[in-house]
């Protein structure tokens, strides 16, 4: 839960940052007096705790850092307080001996800032004006990046280099011998400008990449001969990726040639496997620059505050296409009349958007149906075995703090109580990954139930899985891992990525689809029949669980209607108050369901709609739904989505063409051509005169 670790995780942090302040104040005192085994302790300690919290505690750093306390400054005290306390030891001679040392280690800094400055430098040079995957940029000289402890960690770099020349410094406190500080202070100084000298390396010739303007002059011509049609723009953080991986086999299976366009740099790598080409333009200058490409038609899955940014390129027709969708009033932003067309899966989108009157004209909505949804089995009848398997996958709190968003709060811990309560039935419980976030009740209530679960579990034997089962798993495991990961370097940069990732290898999205399916058979194969099972994390994927279950209980939420698809009994949670006839007439999803009550009443009878077929009076109920929410089944929803992708398209060329047209009419030199035409007709008498054609 994201709450529970959040006091003890800042009680660390407070006595992290409280140990530091006492060891500067210990490490002054022992300097003056002077106490040497204090002095020795107290400075010691001090620098093996910053560098401790520079592995573990980056955040508290940072945070030092804000309030001008960095690790410069940290270091720079700690070595004045360092060299007042040698001139305070008796048996050092301030002239002779401490002055080589106070030289040395001045010079140890300006080693330290060369370093830094040679650091900002390459960092500069390495990072394009884009990045790419999926793309071969080997053209853009793209080189292996240098050792990230000197390009990219200064705080660990001057810290780590400090230590030995702390050491030796610390050495001649204890035995009044200034060689040892001289040899500690060499050894940093070796190291220092070793490191230095190899990292200005990477701003000679042999080991920059392009520069801006000629890496922008490559990626029009890569534009000009890919000559990408259709695309899917994204810009989110870093929680967001997913509302564009459920897209990513859809806009690979359209007609045309496909693109990614991103706008975080860090979102490349949140893109998961894929064989479309992916360039991420973070500048709204280079943006632009699809302008002039042959892009046609871009998707969007999501709003963003940089979407406008590309809306403003009238060369594009977009079309948004959500990331779900459900009765809440999010499916229905105002934002969504800035796109040319807002695609939906049913005639039940359609209608939402007339009722929330928001300025989406109806001619501008689409349906193309939810061609995600493929890998949805169908509704094979009532459960063969002993058990009933129920998938309870509640969703979030939301931001607007609605009780109704979420039945975990009020009616979570009911539900599965009583679904434990019966023996024949098999609960899998897969909270929304973002339970808790908003509300802690959420999240409190989200543990208790698994602490039930858990406890169930205790209660129940029978046989488990062989070593076969958990053999395979493991294998399809390490098949999928191999596939899905990509293995950089610690030092690997944003450009060394993109030349290991550059053209893709044939087939190998589908290549990590299948090993994911197979994973997925390993997974529930390994699981005992009997158990109840807590999922989180993204795999198994949601649309696995669907297919393992006889029953879905939900919230009013997108994943009711992705489950009715399968035309599978389900119940919806109603926790907003409102009579029952009042939801079923506010959130059509739920008009085929069977209705709890926060009380979890309705839990026994759906069970027996589930197990007997004569009992399940809304099977026809969600049949007609089902073709309400999501469309009919033919043509297939890819085939209409890859539809309505080429006649936005269609529209794209036909705006071109008839912009091509006015703006050659509204060139004067063409213009005069036209009228002198026109004019010499009228003199020769091949065209009768405006006024004796209108006698």
């Amino acid at each position: 839960m994201p709450s529970a670790g959040i006091a003890p995780r800042r009680v660390v942090q407070l006595t992290a940052l409280l140990a530091m302040l006492v060891f500067f104040a210990t490490q002054l005192v022992g300097a003056v007096l002077p106490n040497v085994p204090l002095f020795i302790a107290a400075s010691a300690c001090g620098l093996a705790l910053d560098l401790f919290l520079q592995h573990k505690q980056p955040g508290l750093l940072s945070l030092l850092g804000k309030i001008r306390l960095d690790v410069t400054v940290r270091q720079l005290f700690r070595d004045m307080l360092i060299m007042v306390g040698l001139l305070r030891i008796e048996g050092i001679n301030p002239l002779h001996e401490q002055a080589p040392l106070t030289v040395g280690l001045l010079l140890f800094y300006l080693v330290h800032f060369a370093c830094q400055a040679a650091a900002i430098l390459v960092r500069r040079t390495r990072q394009l004006p884009f990045v790419t995957r999926n793309i071969d940029a080997s053209a853009l000289r793209l080189s292996d990046a240098p050792p990230r402890l000197f390009a990219r960690q200064h705080g660990r770099r001057l810290l780590r280099l400090a230590a030995p020349a702390t050491a030796g410094l610390l050495i001649t406190a204890a035995t009044k011998n200034a060689v040892w500080g001289g040899v500690g202070l060499t050894i940093a100084l070796l190291i220092g400008i070793g490191g230095t000298a190899h990292l200005a390396g990477w701003l000679l010739p042999r080991k920059r990449v392009a520069n801006e303007a000629t890496a922008l002059r490559w990626l029009d011509q890569w534009l000009a001969d890919y000559q990408p049609t259709v695309g899917m723009y994204f810009s989110g953080g870093n929680s967001s990726a997913y509302q564009a991986n459920m897209w990513l086999s859809t806009l690979a299976a359209l007609d045309g040639k496909p693109i990614i366009v991103l706008r975080e740099r860090f979102m490349v790598q949140k893109v998961e496997a894929t064989d479309v080409p992916i360039v991420c333009l973070p500048k709204v200058a280079h943006l632009m620059r699809l302008e002039h490409s042959t892009l046609k038609v871009l998707l969007h899955p999501a709003n963003s505050g940089k979407t406008s940014q590309v809306l403003r390129i009238p060369s594009i027709k977009h079309a948004f296409i959500n990331h779900g969708e459900s009765d809440k009033l999010s499916s229905c932003n105002p934002y969504a009349k800035a796109y040319d067309e807002v695609w939906v899966a049913g005639p039940a989108a359609r209608e939402r958007y007339q009722l929330a009157d928001i300025g989406v004209e109806d001619k501008d909505v689409v349906e193309v149906g939810r061609p995600q949804l493929a890998p949805i089995r169908p509704y094979a009848g009532v459960p063969t075995g002993e058990l009933t398997t129920v998938l309870y996958a509640p969703t979030w709190e939301g931001w607007d703090g609605n009780p109704g968003n979420t039945s975990v709060i009020l009616a979570g811990e009911n539900i599965v109580r009583e679904l434990l309560a019966d023996p024949k039935v098999r609960l899998l419980y897969k909270p929304h990954p973002m339970t808790g976030s908003v509300d802690p009740r959420a999240g409190r209530a989200n543990d208790r139930i698994r602490v039930m679960i858990a406890e169930a579990n205790t209660k129940r034997t029978g046989d488990r899985p062989g070593a076969e089962a958990a053999a395979e798993l493991a294998r399809c495991a390490d098949e999928l891992n191999q596939l899905t990961s990509t293995a950089f370097r610690p030092s690997a940069d944003e450009t060394e990525r993109m030349k290991l990732q550059g053209a893709p290898d044939g087939g190998r999205a589908a290549a990590v689809a299948a090993a994911t399916a197979a994973w997925e058979s390993a997974y529930w194969a390994s699981l005992p029949v009997w158990e109840h099972q807590i999922i989180t994390g993204p795999r198994p994927a949601i649309f696995t669980c669907f297919n393992q279950a006889d029953v879905l209980i939900s919230d009013v939420s997108s994943v009711v209607s992705d489950y009715l698809t399968s035309e599978k009994p389900y119940a919806v949670a109603n926790t907003s108050g409102m009579t029952e006839e009042e939801f079923r007439a506010g959130f059509p999803t739920v008009r085929a369901a069977t209705i709890l009550t926060p009380e979890a009443v309705g839990v026994t009878g759906l069970l027996e709609a589930v197990r007997d077929p004569e009992k399940d009076t809304l099977a026809s109920a969600r049949a007609e739904l089902k073709v309400h929410l999501l469309g009919p089944s033919d043509p297939p929803s890819l085939v209409r989505f890859d539809q309505a992708t080429q006649d936005l398209c269609r529209e794209a060329d036909e705006r071109r063409a008839r912009m091509a047209t006015r703006l050659t009419d509204e060139i004067p030199s063409q213009r005069e051509a036209r009228d002198a035409a026109e004019e010499m007709e009228l003199e020769s008498g091949s065209a009768e005169p405006e006024e004796t054609a209108t006698v």
